[in-house]
């Protein structure tokens, strides 16, 4: 169906969907280049691709439609039937012309009078100067026949892009409502193709916007926009009506109207920590006039990194919407009176930075037009610091020491440091240690990403009689965020002249076990992992007497654990 402007419009009020539109003098061809997007869901105004106005090189001569050019680059000419240049019909008719018929016209002198006027009243409904105003005109005074082509343009009207949604509007007027009407339908020419942009015809008559003087005016749209692939068009008008009594009409101000939907990408919300999904939202706008646009498609590469969690979902009509290959693809219709529909996918990302989506990622573009960029930032959760260190730490059946200097950041977010130092020790019944200096310490670096380290270093050991000795005796510990959010560790020991039972160890491989027969087992380097290798705890030596004594020397432990993980216990 192809509906007039509102009927609150009247007098020299504009219609509101030509107000809107995009303004470019009457009898010009157009290529305009898209519109720039609004906001994503807010109708823009439909683009005019060509206006045709009936005014270049008018003035108070009257001419048929086959003698009028329009206005250049195109420099648009016109073809008709031959009942529609002939019977007071096809001539561009204007109040500022005499009032006599042109000769050979066959317009009576109250007919011509009558097409001045719903030219004058057509000036008026488009706000322009009534007493001047040109359209095309017909009074039939003989019966023209059904199916008559009532204009057609010769020239072909380049477009800016093929795959668009393309659509008309026009003002027309009309007199002698209580007789036939007409029935105006207006095609899109694909080459010799005329493709329909219409349900039914235009009937002014039967609805008018207003009636200014008796006559019957409005501007009329279509409501079923066509995709078209050419990169040219043309237009053709058909009367339905083939009877000349009543069927006495003017049209004027053709325009064709690009009504392309608009295509915007949005990511939400923002940031998103690793781990967790965005939204990746495609919004497909209508234009103003919300007729329906069936067919629209799309096909949009992801950028690399991210990843679908599910299929997409979609409140489009008639829609398909998948996604695979690191693709998401859609095809669907805005319905009538739709302002927007939307095509939305989880997404998710291996490891933290930002990733757009802009117009070049969109591979396949049918009947939309290209969206902006938009991008969404995945950070790396923020790690808990958990990080100690202690000189030695003594559990015996009876008794117990330690832990001793020990230096604690336990399971923060906040970085910090913490040191402690002890000048020595001594271990009833099994020996003594030197000064002992001990650090935990949690970094964030400028790149955001999170260090913990720890360590231990313990002077002058005497243990079991002189059986274990060493000047001194450092374990380190640390655990760093790399750029992809993971955690490595790293573990240590230093040792300077430690001997075990006489005999030295230097650079002891991770776990070096040496029994001391009869009396205990010594690990030496001795590294466990925790948190499932988000932390690492290092011993420098550890000692188990056959009593069931346990020693440990020289202890760092750090983790970096996401917030809702336990921290290790040691």
């Amino acid at each position: 169906m192809i509906t007039p402007s509102p009927g609150r419009h009247r007098g020299r009020a504009l219609p509101a969907i030509i107000a809107a539109l995009t303004v470019v003098p009457l009898a010009l061809a157009v290529t305009s280049a898209q519109p720039a997007s609004a906001a994503p869901g807010v109708p823009q105004a439909p683009v005019v691709v060509f206006a045709e106005g009936f005014e270049n090189g008018q003035g108070a001569t009257p001419v048929l439609l086959t003698d009028y050019t329009g206005a250049s680059p195109v420099e648009q000419t016109y073809s008709a039937d031959p009942a529609w240049l002939t019977a007071c019909n096809g001539w561009l008719a204007s109040p500022q012309q005499p009032g006599v018929p042109p000769p050979g016209s066959g317009c009576s002198a109250g007919n011509w009078q009558a097409v001045q006027t719903m030219a004058g009243v057509l000036g008026q409904w488009a706000g322009g100067d009534p007493a001047t105003n040109h359209a095309v005109t017909a009074y039939t005074a003989a019966n023209p026949g059904a199916g008559r082509v009532q204009l057609r343009t010769e020239q072909p009207i380049p477009l800016p892009a093929p795959d668009r949604f393309l659509t008309f509007s026009v003002d027309a007027a009309e007199q002698n409502c209580f007789a036939n009407h007409a029935l105006f339908e207006f095609y899109l020419l694909d080459g010799a193709t005329a493709v329909p942009t219409f349900t039914t015809p235009i009937e002014p008559c039967a609805n008018p916007a207003t009636v200014i003087d008796g006559t019957a005016v409005g501007t009329y749209t279509s409501d079923r926009p066509v995709l078209f692939g050419g990169s040219s068009v043309g237009v053709q008008l058909v009367n339905a009506q083939g009877s000349g009594v009543g069927n006495d009409a003017a049209f004027d101000n053709v325009r064709v109207l690009d009504v392309t939907p608009q295509l915007d990408v949005g990511y939400s919300p923002p940031p998103v920590q690793m781990g967790q999904t965005a939204t990746l939202t495609f919004t497909v706008t209508n234009t103003a006039e919300l007729a329906v646009k069936d067919g629209w498609s799309f096909t949009t590469n992801l950028p690399a990194g991210l990843t679908a969690t599910a299929q997409p979902t979609t409140d489009c009509t008639d829609a398909t919407a998948s996604t695979a290959a690191g693709t998401v693809t859609a095809t669907g219709a805005l319905a009538t009176g739709q302002v927007s529909c939307t095509v939305a996918v989880t997404v998710t990302a291996a490891r933290p930075g930002t990733y757009t989506t802009c117009a070049t990622d969109v591979t396949t573009r049918v009947g939309l037009n290209a969206p902006g960029c938009a991008s969404v930032r995945f950070i790396a959760p923020v790690l808990l610091f958990d990080a100690h260190a202690h000189g030695g730490q003594l559990t015996a059946p009876l008794v117990g020491v330690g832990p001793l200097a020990p230096s604690d950041l336990t399971c923060t977010p906040q970085p910090g440091l913490d040191q402690d130092q002890a000048l020595g020790a001594t271990l009833p019944g099994i020996g003594s240690l030197g000064v002992i200096d001990t650090e935990a310490h949690g970094t964030v670096g400028g790149d955001g990403q999170r260090t913990a380290t720890a360590w231990a270093r313990t002077a002058k050991v005497s243990l079991l009689g002189g059986l274990i000795t060493a000047d001194e005796i450092r374990a380190k510990a640390a655990a760093a965020e790399d750029l992809d959010g993971a955690v490595t560790t790293a573990g240590e020991v230093e040792l300077v002249n430690l001997r075990i039972n006489g005999t030295p160890v230097v650079n002891p491989a991770v776990d070096l076990t040496i029994t001391i027969p009869l009396v205990a087992t010594v690990v030496v380097n001795e590294q466990r992992t925790l948190a499932g290798g988000a932390g690492i705890a290092v011993n420098a030596l550890h000692v188990r007497l056959l009593n069931g004594v346990d020693l440990v020397i020289s202890h760092a432990r750090v983790t970096l654990t996401r917030p809702g993980t336990p921290c290790p216990i040691d």
